[in-house]
């Protein structure tokens, strides 16, 4: 068991906010604090606002709540990193062998790729109680349900080692991907519940980068574990036998692992806005309201949008990655995988060091539209270069494109998260993970079917100008941050909390602190 004893303070991270920022956002005039040294009434003496209320309720004994971190949270983010990874490497361990589970199952190209679809259409259903859950149930119980179910579609797909059992393979996908809906949107809140200001987006990338790690292992690994054996189906049952029982022990031992890190909350809030939305009385969230501002936020539309473009355009390429280097290059199964896993450890390089970027500068939207730029220009680079006849360009093009391409998505959880504050990370994050399905599902048809009616290049031009709208989109979005600007003492944002019980929003129940600057 990892002990709470450890809780230290935020290195370089004052404990308490400025007094100036307070004077610009208690919700008071300055020098109206109370005599005492909390917050006094608000001038004008009329009802009290949620705002003076969230600002009292931060005081204790005269004192402002100190922000601290907590040792455990490196220990949760590299548990749920690594069951993360599991559960990405499932979803993709089918596709980069395509033609091998073609053979063995005795289906179609287009039933292997639904092994890998069902990820995308089980989770837009089951997003929205998914959050749900995770809003009103919490953290540590949705963090269960995720490795739970994880390793229960792995054991099931243990009993999937015959020829004529293609429908309980496809049952135990459809499992592992019920478990990823529980999975894709606590990166960004394991990073704002768990992280100080300064380092909440490299833990982001880094709980995203385990969910890469698993896809760039699925890559690398099935090639090599399950060798195409068409003329021998014993041996290839036994070789698929060797990764379905090691995922499954794998995922079980991560199980339990996450019932004994895992807790809802560390005992002090990492950041001036984590300990702003502590105060506020559960009775005054509405779920359904939540969802409706998010909705109304016109750039986080836009950042839904372009993110599920991009994200889905990774999904499908990913997908495809193995019918198109096929198609050029025969019997390279193995370097089709080597190749997927180069895009995604690029990848990987990528996320983290947009995550370090982003602590640095916060320059959000800057960042963002520039790695869409770049996406957009190395998939075009790919697409002209995957005919030449040359794996080893393959190979270079194929990384560039994945080190923008999947370096991306983190800062996309990121941003949402700054323009949305104070909704929901899980939220916001779902939706984010929904229109990445939809987009993605959508995407690999179209670009599958043009793969086999045409040719890969054919298929790629039509990600391509999909990235080009999301360009478009990115560059229209207003860049408002937040969350920064709480951390920061500089609030200029209306913060509602809707009760309930309520159909309408009572003055009192909306806090409105606006900057004196």
């Amino acid at each position: 068991m990892v002990e709470d004893g450890g809780e230290e303070e935020a290195e370089g991270e004052s404990g308490e906010m400025p007094a100036a920022a307070l004077q610009r956002c208690n919700g008071f005039l300055p020098g109206k604090e109370a005599e005492d040294g909390g917050p006094a009434a608000p001038a004008g003496g009329g009802e009290r606002t949620a705002a003076a209320e969230a600002e009292a309720m931060l005081w204790a004994g005269g004192s402002r709540v100190q922000t601290r971190l907590s040792r455990r949270r490196l220990a949760v983010l590299a548990v749920f990193s690594c069951y993360s990874l599991v559960n990405a490497f499932q979803w993709i361990q089918y596709s980069i062998l395509s033609n091998v589970f073609a053979g063995f199952y005795g289906v179609s190209f287009t039933e292997i790729d639904w092994l890998s679809m069902v990820y995308m259409v089980a989770y837009v259903p089951l997003i929205l109680p998914g959050t749900w859950l995770l809003d009103a149930r919490g953290l540590r119980l949705t963090a269960l349900l995720g490795a739970g179910l994880n390793g229960l579609g792995a054991w099931l797909k243990c009993a999937s080692l015959a020829p004529d059992r293609y429908p309980l393979t496809l049952a135990a996908q459809a499992v592992c991907a019920v478990a990823q809906v529980f999975i894709l949107g606590l990166p960004s809140r394991i990073a704002s519940v768990w992280f100080g200001p300064t380092e909440v987006s490299t833990a982001c990338a880094v709980a995203v980068l385990g969910n890469q790690l698993g896809t760039a292992i699925g890559f690398l690994l099935p090639p090599v574990l399950v060798p195409n054996t068409p003329n021998d189906i014993d041996l290839m049952a036994h070789n698929i036998s060797i990764m379905f029982y090691g995922t499954a022990i794998v995922s079980t031992l991560l199980f339990f692992l996450t019932g004994v890190v895992f807790e809802e909350k560390p005992k002090y809030p990492p950041s001036h806005s984590q300990a702003v939305l502590q105060t506020m009385p559960p009775e005054d969230y509405s779920y359904k309201q939540s969802i409706i501002n998010l909705f109304k936020n016109i750039p986080f539309v836009l950042l839904l949008i372009s993110y599920g473009i991009m994200t889905g355009a990774f999904y499908s390429v990913s997908t495809l990655l193995n019918q198109m280097i096929v198609t050029h290059y025969e019997g390279e199964e193995v370097n089709a995988g080597r190749i997927g896993l180069t895009l995604v450890v690029a990848g990987m390089v990528g996320s983290i060091i947009c995550g370090l970027w982003l602590d640095y500068t916060k320059t959000y939207k800057q960042t963002t539209l520039i790695v869409y730029i770049l996406s957009f220009i190395g998939l075009l680079v790919f697409t002209f270069t995957l005919d030449l006849g040359h794996l080893i360009v393959v190979f270079v093009t194929g990384g560039v494109l994945g080190f923008f391409m999947t370096g991306y998505l983190p800062l996309g959880f990121e941003f949402a998260v700054e323009i949305t504050y104070p909704e929901s990370e899980g939220t916001s994050s779902g939706l984010l993970n929904a229109s990445a399905q939809i987009f993605g599902i959508v995407f690999t048809l179209v670009q599958g079917k043009l793969t086999t009616d045409y040719s890969p290049r054919a298929g790629n031009l039509f990600l391509c100008a999909w990235i080009f709208v999301g360009i478009i989109l990115t560059a229209l979005i207003k860049s408002d941050l937040r969350r920064h600007n709480v951390n920061s003492g500089i609030m200029n944002l209306d913060v509602k909390a809707v009760p309930v019980d309520s159909p309408v929003e009572p003055e009192s129940t909306t806090l409105k602190i606006q900057s004196a600057l």
